[in-house]
This record gives structure tokens, C-alpha cells and sequence, in this order.
């Protein structure tokens, strides 16, 4: 174990990790229910490591853009957070679903109200209490990102959303059904266009790494501003720790000892709290929807750093 003390950088550790995900056999199968992710190859492997100052150290495929889908999540939720404070949690619980991420199992008995705001049907609430409150959900995010990652050319990828809603029948299922207990505002078409296309944005390891660092810095920004109050970035840090990786969360806990969220792209973001942030992405996925280099790469780090909040 190498045990890191702040002097320390976290390139060498990086490379041993890559080295030895190289090595690891069986990575998973990409997202094959939107085709346009389907084509990635699961041998790919990027990871970067971002400090509070903003310096980056990364490996392999480190620089190279990918889908977020489900890590949006996160952004989407600090965003609103921000604006509407505790009224969110009227709409949206925080515990885990122990169910896919796609059900529509709980809503009907418990009237609508998704159990957190990183299963599909949460993450619609935020998406949708987000466009009530900009009139423009996904763009917003996309600015955020944009001027917390540095890197202006962020965008969005048209094919995956055109993917994403011809293949989205059950994301308006879901829509609908919220609406029919009067816990969405805006029209369903309106909302899923919105979500799909936060879903699109294409960002590499680097960019993800740098635009979750207000979770380390316990709310603050990358320009030294506050989005969010120190007990909420505390909020949001906790429900990815709970509920960020789907129904594998006690796992990913148990193996990785961080607040986490995963997205079907292959991506994983997690936060060091008041140390570091990382994003890891390989697109093999296991059959809860997580990467599985990825998920190994993250045991790894903290087993030879030391780092988590345990």
C-alpha cells in the first residue's frame, strides 16, 4: 500500500492502476440498448485525478470524450439544489430503490414520488423542477460544466440524443406517470427532450473530474464563489454514496469508500471530501449498469492511497 501524504502526486499511482487494469480480463459489455454507445470498445480506459487548486493527473484515455449520461445527474441536482434548497426534497426522496434504474415499481405506492434523485425517475423530477426555474434545464447544465471544467467546447452529442429518445419509451412512462400524480410542471415531451439531451453531453475524465470539484470544496466553485451550502455539497455527497451506483451502492460502498455516481456511458465520478475529485471511464458495463474497470480502478486508489470517507 502507498499511503498518500498531501506532498505526494497521484501520477504514479495512476499508472500502476492502468497497468493493472490492463491485465484485469473480462471488463463488461457496453450499453447496448442506445445504439449509439453500443460501437465503444470495453477495452478503453481513462482516469484522472483532479486537486482543490485544479491541478489534473491522468491516465490512458484521460483526455478523451465520452457520454456522461447518468452523471449528469449530479450537476442537475447540485443546480436546483442551489436554487430551490429543501423544497426539492418534497419531490424527490433520499433512499435507496433497490430496484433497476429504469422501474417504475415504487411509484404507484408511494404516489409518484421517486425514492432518489439518481434513479431515472428522480433524476426527471430534478430535470424537470431545474427547467421550471431556467427555462432552459439542459443548457444551464451545459454552462456549468463548461466554466467549472474550463473547457468551453463541451457539447452536446446529437446522435445519442436522437438515440436516446427513439429508444425512450420507458423515461416517458415514467414521465407520465409522475405528471398523472401532479409531481412534474412541464409537458413530458418538453421534459424528455430536455433530460436527453443532458444525458448527450460528451465530456472526458479530465473535464469530469474538474466539474465535480465543488463536492470536495464543500460547495464552493471553481472561481472561488458558493453554489451551494456547506450541509448541502454534505447532502449531495451523501445520497451518491447511498444511491449514486444504482442498486450495487452497498457494494460500490463497500469496495470504494466514496460518494460515487456511475452513468451507462462507462463513466464514474467521485469525491474525496476536502482532498480530491476523480472521473474513471471504461465502457464495459456488469449487469447494474456500472463500469467494471472502473469500479475496480476506484478500489484500487483508495486502497493504495488511503483516501475515503471511512
Amino acid at each position: 500500500m502507498v499511503i498518500m501524504s498531501p506532498s505526494l502526486t497521484f501520477q504514479p499511482v495512476l499508472e500502476r492502476i492502468a497497468t493493472e487494469i490492463a491485465q484485469t480480463p473480462g471488463r463488461g459489455r457496453p450499453a447496448d440498448y442506445i445504439p449509439a454507445l453500443a460501437a465503444r470498445d470495453p477495452r478503453s480506459f481513462g482516469m484522472a485525478v483532479a486537486e482543490l487548486d485544479g491541478t489534473v493527473y491522468g491516465v490512458g484515455d484521460w483526455r478523451n470524450p465520452f457520454s456522461t449520461q447518468s452523471l449528469t445527474k449530479v450537476f442537475t441536482l447540485a443546480l436546483d439544489l442551489a436554487r430551490e434548497s429543501d423544497e426539492l426534497w418534497e419531490h424527490v426522496g433520499r433512499e435507496p430503490s433497490g430496484n433497476p434504474f429504469n422501474s417504475l415499481v415504487q411509484l404507484e405506492y408511494e404516489n409518484g414520488i421517486p425514492r432518489n434523485p439518481f434513479i431515472n425517475a428522480g433524476a426527471l423530477v430534478v430535470t424537470d423542477r431545474l427547467q421550471t426555474q431556467t427555462g432552459d434545464a439542459a443548457g444551464t447544465l451545459l454552462e456549468f460544466l463548461r466554466t467549472e471544467s474550463g473547457n468551453s467546447a463541451l457539447t452536446f452529442d446529437k446522435d445519442v440524443a436522437a438515440s436516446e429518445a427513439a429508444h425512450g419509451d420507458r423515461n416517458a412512462a415514467l414521465g407520465h406517470f409522475m405528471a398523472s400524480y401532479g409531481n412534474i410542471d412541464n409537458p413530458v415531451p418538453v421534459l424528455l427532450e430536455q433530460y436527453f439531451r443532458q444525458c448527450s453531453i460528451e465530456a472526458s475524465c479530465a473535464d469530469l473530474a474538474l466539474a465535480t470539484g465543488f463536492l470536495a470544496r464543500h460547495g464552493i466553485r471553481a472561481d472561488g464563489s458558493r453554489l451551494l451550502t456547506r450541509s448541502q455539497a454534505k447532502q449531495v455527497n451523501a445520497v451518491m454514496l447511498t444511491c449514486g451506483t444504482y442498486d450495487a451502492a452497498g457494494d460500490f460502498a463497500y469496495r470504494v469508500g466514496l460518494p460515487g455516481k456511475s452513468g451507462v456511458g462507462g463513466g464514474i465520478i467521485a469525491v474525496v471530501p476536502g482532498r480530491c475529485t476523480l472521473c474513471v471511464w471504461s465502457p464495459g458495463l456488469d449487469q447494474r449498469g456500472n463500469s467494471v474497470a472502473g469500479v475496480a480502478a476506484l478500489d484500487r486508489f483508495t486502497t493504495l492511497t488511503g483516501l475515503s470517507v471511512f
